[in-house]
């Protein structure tokens, strides 16, 4: 398994949920997060004094998926998530070791 990770630009990302939805994944997570992407216009960006540099609001949008599935998992991002023709974000593909399911039937009370 794969946990992919992807950071966007804040207008792109219903576009990329919407797009992996209808490409067969349904669980992701999105995330709120400030980074140092370029920014689209001067009105996206805002100086961080607790790091001294400009950053934007950005969106990380996290998925696990099978080893198989990576390749459109990636593909679907990088295509929706696109603004013009400069990079728009990063897309990040890591090892699972372990995924377990939180409550239900297998889980034994001790």
């Amino acid at each position: 398994m794969k946990q992919i990770k992807a950071f966007v630009h804040h207008i792109r990302s219903a576009a990329v949920v919407d797009a992996l939805r209808d490409a067969g994944f349904a669980n992701v997570t999105l995330l709120d997060v400030k980074g140092t992407l370029k920014p689209l216009s001067e009105a996206e960006q805002t100086y961080s004094s607790e790091v001294g540099v400009v950053i934007i609001s950005e969106v990380r949008i996290s998925l696990v998926c099978e080893d198989t599935e990576v390749d459109l998992a990636t593909d679907t991002i990088r295509l929706a998530g696109q603004i013009g023709t400069n990079i728009s974000g990063w897309v990040y593909v890591s090892p699972i070791d372990q995924a377990l399911p939180i409550g239900g039937p297998d889980v034994e009370h001790k």
